[in-house]
């Protein structure tokens, strides 16, 4: 990822209308597979900046893994401090030593060489019975600007995220498209950039309302992203059981 991406990862995270809005989607499988108050060992691999990984807290005891120096610096300044550098196809972990396995937004980038690695990796630290939840970008035809700024190398559809999972021996749980609702509203963007000498940058805050309105409308199916597959989105979604 480019280095700015990151000083920009950073000052969004906790207030664009995507992030927001997707931490609640995923909010809404950890609801339906985690019990609530139990304590979980939790590994948050590809943390970024750390504006997730902050939000996993109460889910037990969180560390946050992460290839990128940069990255875990920014981290370290929202108060982080279980943190460890180190590449998600290579965990300097233990065999079955973690209850829930995060990756959000991780298995896309080119500095990952295989994903498949990165699979086996989660399924050989995660205890028996443990849970994975994955989240990646959708279709490789939706690429805009963005993509070229985050080292984009690979885009997914359902059925090879789940198909991925389910090779390295997870057992899916659910599988399914998120953030259908702005899916033509991202379509008729990314057609629109193709014919842009420069795109302007996709995790430029908007205006408050604007931020607050698209917020709410990506909201609104986090309820249905828990328990139904939805046919379209721009983002895929995976539950795995180790």
């Amino acid at each position: 990822m480019d280095a700015e991406q990151y000083q920009i990862m950073f000052e969004v995270e906790r207030a664009h209308w995507w992030y927001r809005g997707i931490r609640r989607t995923m909010r809404a499988l950890f609801r339906r597979y985690l019990a609530p108050g139990r304590a979980y060992r939790v590994l948050d691999a590809g943390c970024g900046t750390g504006g997730t990984t902050i939000d996993l807290a109460d889910l037990g005891e969180v560390t946050g893994l992460d290839f990128s120096a940069e990255a875990l610096t920014y981290a370290q300044t929202r108060g982080l401090s279980r943190l460890v550098r180190g590449s998600i196809e290579q965990l300097p972990f233990p065999d079955a030593t973690v209850d829930v396995w995060t990756s959000f937004d991780v298995l896309y980038h080119r500095a990952v060489q295989d994903e498949n690695v990165a699979f086996a990796e989660a399924r050989r630290v995660l205890k028996p019975g443990g849970i994975a939840f994955f989240r990646e970008p959708a279709f490789d035809w939706l690429r805009g600007a963005h993509d070229i700024g985050i080292h984009t190398e690979r885009r997914f559809t359902v059925d090879e995220l789940a198909g991925e999972a389910a090779a390295a021996g997870f057992r899916i749980e659910h599988a399914t498209y998120a953030n259908a609702l702005l899916f033509p509203l991202a379509l008729l963007k990314r057609s629109i950039d193709r014919f842009l000498p420069a795109a302007p940058a996709d995790l430029s805050i908007p205006p408050a309302p604007l931020n607050l309105l698209m917020e709410a409308v990506l909201s609104l199916e986090a309820p249905l992203v828990g328990r139904s597959r939805l046919p379209v989105g721009l983002s895929v979604l995976v539950a795995a059981r180790a």
